[in-house]
């Protein structure tokens, strides 16, 4: 199951910050500020998988005895992306190699529906953002990584919103685009 996905940029700013499990808003605030300073800090040649801060595994605990080990969130799973960083927390049943996909699904999906995104595109439009990642996951649960389904899904919902006309590449504003900055090169 998915716990959070969350998206900062390289200043620790929060672009998106979704939590699919009951959290107090001060241990989200403890988190967000946690989870950014260990995956900025970590060299580029580290694996993109960690295990979850004690702030979350030790607040995330039930005292019910029924639940099952395996729900408990466990793993801390990211890339980034020239000037952001994805952030997917999860149980120890996802695949991390499958989570690295899903990242990587949500990257391209905005990259198609703005043209070249970029994080001024999240900033101002962050009802596309969240409409790719519900079309996506929904209640902590992956539905959909095809690429073309998410992008149909969202342009359906009449969510894509639009760069203004006189705004285009290389005006200084614009030059974060993930194409520019080498975000999708392999």
């Amino acid at each position: 199951m998915i716990n959070a996905v969350l998206v900062f940029n390289n200043n620790g700013q929060p672009r998106l910050t979704k939590f699919y499990t009951q959290l107090d808003t001060s241990v989200q605030q403890r988190l967000i500020s946690e989870i950014f300073t260990l995956v900025a800090n970590r060299p580029n040649s580290s694996c993109n998988f960690l295990p979850l801060p004690p702030l979350l595994a030790s607040s995330s605990t039930s005292s019910t005895p029924s639940e099952p080990h395996n729900d408990v969130p466990s793993l801390v799973t990211y890339r980034h992306y020239a000037t952001l960083y994805f952030i997917v927390i999860s149980t120890s049943t996802e695949s991390p190699l499958a989570l690295l996909d899903l990242i990587q699904v949500f990257v391209e999906s905005l990259d198609r529906l703005f043209q070249d995104v970029c994080e001024l595109d999240l900033n101002f439009n962050f009802e596309t953002l969240h409409a790719v990642l519900g079309e996506m996951i929904v209640g902590g649960v992956v539905i959909e990584t095809g690429l073309e389904r998410v992008v149909e899904g969202v342009k359906s919902q009449g969510r894509v919103a639009k760069r203004p006309v006189n705004e285009g590449r290389g005006t200084g504003w614009w030059e974060c685009h993930v194409e520019d900055a080498g975000l999708l090169d392999d």
